[in-house]
């Protein structure tokens, strides 16, 4: 007898748990560098319209497929596209979910480490060499990092074991409030700085004699990965709706939540930078090489009030990296749990198990394996460009595909407006169906395109 499904209680537990998917380390590790590398405001204008035009209707093609099949990522194809070869579409999206999971948590656990140097005092205590050089110091060493990896791994297995309901529900709905109201106060605080007024201006002053292919494509490449698309997370939570659940709402609730998020990491972070003179396009590292040092030169005027910033900055990082890391993992656990008969447990620790060798060894290749290359690149930068690059693009425009031009457009109609029940759904089905079968597909086209010629 096939066990009956978990579903989310509420529309709030639905928006929650795809905000939480999408809101993590793309939005306050990745978007802060990502606008400083890319010229600011400009790159954060076509940035939201890239959200709302390309990532947004993704979203919708995905949560269409969900909610209408009701099944995990392979079970959705094979219901909806019976014996067809559909169904590696469902293969690809619970590998790839899988093996960004596994160097997801090595940034996961470089957050776990800084929280419990920020709650030690490290960072104002220390002296500027030993700021400026901790970083390096760290993902550089054998046992610290994988340390902190597997305890990211293990706290994020402990989650999905609960369950939908009692896991994934219950932790999005008690953390994505607190998630916002910290990074509120990480960006009021850092408002207050001396000299942040430039770092207002960067992030509202839009220069357009800035924009190239590169920054456009930039932009759409971090809606589309902040967004979590192409991997089956939001296929795999919109398989947990109910059917009275309105995706359109769903769906704007995530994307301006997740939006939002963004801009207030911007806020948070680079007003921060400036104030400091330092240079807001310090790549990857921004966040853990340069907050760090602010958070010591904070420390030797306002010790304790540069404790308790650095704490919840840190503490807000690891937050929104348990959020989107949980979706990640749920997408496998559901492929395994209905697909292959295993419980909960099993397959919740099957694929940690894979994810934490992986992430071990992606954790290394920035020390002892640094000499290890695959195609130039150490495995923690080749899985992120294969799956950044690559897979995440191709999981998102067959996604469009599938619903734009496989599934008879009476079942997405119906799906889209429950039945033709909401008035504002009917209105907008139209646009939204022609995003998903045109605008969607070009968009990501133009990543592809960008990506191989840049």
């Amino acid at each position: 007898m096939k066990k009956e499904r978990e579903n989310f209680g509420s529309r709030a537990a639905v928006i929650m748990a795809m905000a939480g998917s999408a809101i993590g380390l793309g939005n306050i590790w990745r978007f802060p560098y990502m606008v400083g590398e890319y010229g600011g405001a400009a790159f954060i204008v076509v940035y939201i319209f890239a959200s709302l035009l390309l990532a947004l209707p993704i979203f919708f093609a995905e949560s269409i497929i969900g909610r209408r099949s009701g099944a995990n990522t392979f079970g959705a194809m094979e219901t909806l596209a019976p014996r067809t070869r559909w169904k590696w579409l469902g293969l690809l999206t619970i590998v790839s979910p899988v093996i960004i999971l596994s160097y997801y948590s090595v940034v996961g656990g470089w957050s776990v480490e800084y929280l419990f140097k920020a709650l030690a005092f490290d960072f104002a205590a220390a002296s500027d060499a030993e700021v400026t050089g901790f970083f390096g110091r760290f993902i550089a060493s054998t046992w610290q990092p994988v340390v902190a990896h597997t305890v990211f791994l293990a706290t994020v297995a402990g989650i999905v074991l609960a369950g939908v309901k009692k896991g994934i529900e219950k932790f999005t709905k008690a953390t994505m409030p607190v998630l916002f109201v910290l990074i509120v106060l990480i960006a009021a605080y850092s408002l207050t700085l001396p000299g942040s007024r430039g770092g207002v201006d960067y992030l509202l002053r839009p220069d357009f004699s800035k924009l190239t292919p590169s920054v456009v494509a930039a932009a759409m490449g971090q809606a589309f990965f902040s967004l979590s698309l192409g991997v089956g997370t939001i296929l795999t939570y919109a398989s947990y709706m109910r059917k009275d659940e309105n995706l359109l709402a769903s769906g704007l609730g995530t994307a301006a939540s997740d939006l939002f998020f963004a801009v207030l990491a911007g806020f948070a972070v680079v007003p921060a930078v400036f104030a400091a003179g330092l240079a807001p396009g310090a790549g990857p590292g921004l966040v853990f090489e340069t907050l760090p040092y602010i958070f010591h030169k904070m420390g030797a005027t306002l010790p304790w009030a540069s404790a308790i910033i650095a704490i919840v900055f840190f503490l807000t990082i690891l937050v929104a990296a348990l959020t989107s890391a949980i979706s990640m993992l749920e997408v496998g656990v559901a492929y395994l749990t209905e697909e292959k008969g295993m419980d909960r447990r099993a397959a919740t620790w099957a694929l940690t198990a894979f994810a934490w060798v992986v992430g071990v060894l992606c954790s290394l290749s920035f020390g002892p394996l640094s000499h290890v290359h695959l195609l130039g690149n150490p495995l923690f930068d080749f899985l992120d460009k294969l799956c950044s690059n690559w897979l995440l693009p191709l999981g998102g425009l067959l996604f469009t595909l599938f619903v734009g031009w496989k599934m008879p457009r009476a079942d997405v109609y119906d799906e889209f407006t429950n039945g033709g029940t909401l008035r504002a759904n009917l209105l907008l089905f139209p646009l939204v169906h022609f995003l998903i079968r045109y605008a969607a597909p070009v968009g990501i086209f133009v990543v592809f395109l960008t990506d191989l010629l840049l």
